[in-house]
């Protein structure tokens, strides 16, 4: 009987092999916390079912919050700022800051306090930075008025800020309130 047992087994063997042999080998994406793998659709079944259904009513699975990127902020935006807040401060002849200005005086303290050193006079402020043409304006460019005796800050929207003359604090204006004649940005 053993030999006949031994002839079976060895008949079973080769059988399965030669099936075994005949499946052609499909696989399936499966996404893993690694990445995406390759498995036998077999595996991939198995694992899916596997995994529990979502009871009605119940929480999302957890994800992790988006959080979006502060924006950056630009010495030229740290500029306005820097002027914007001392609108209401009074107008001095010569005096740049941080209780009193006149128009280039603003302009310095205001690129200072942001982080850059910048000519202190207007004209000097209007020959300085990089010429920029009135309609590309860009919030923080220094406008220069009247031939470069006057300097204001653009802050956007057609607007300036400047300290613009005795008995009158720093305030923000209309762009085109003034003749002006070019502007540069630092």
């Amino acid at each position: 009987m053993r030999p006949v047992r031994q002839a079976l087994f060895a008949g079973a063997l080769t059988a399965g092999a030669a099936t075994t042999a005949a499946i052609p080998a499909v696989a399936a994406p499966v996404d893993t916390p690694f990445g995406t793998i390759e498995v036998p659709d077999e595996i991939a079944g198995a694992i899916q079912s596997i995994q529990p259904p979502a009871a009605p009513g119940a929480p999302a699975p957890f994800a992790a919050p988006q959080i979006a990127a502060p924006p950056i902020e630009t010495i030229a935006q740290r500029a306005v700022d820097a002027a914007m807040a001392q609108v209401g401060k009074p107008y001095v002849y010569g005096a740049n800051g941080p209780n009193a200005f006149d128009c280039s005086g603003l302009m310095q303290f205001a690129y200072q306090q942001a982080g850059l050193s910048i000519p202190r006079t207007s004209y000097d402020q209007a020959r300085a930075g990089s010429p920029v043409s009135l309609s590309s304006l860009q919030p923080g460019d220094v406008v220069s008025f009247y031939n470069g005796g006057h300097s204001a800050m653009y802050i956007g929207n057609g607007m300036v800020v400047h300290a613009s003359t005795s008995g009158v604090p720093v305030k923000t204006a209309p762009l085109s309130s003034m003749p002006a004649d070019g502007a540069v940005r630092f």
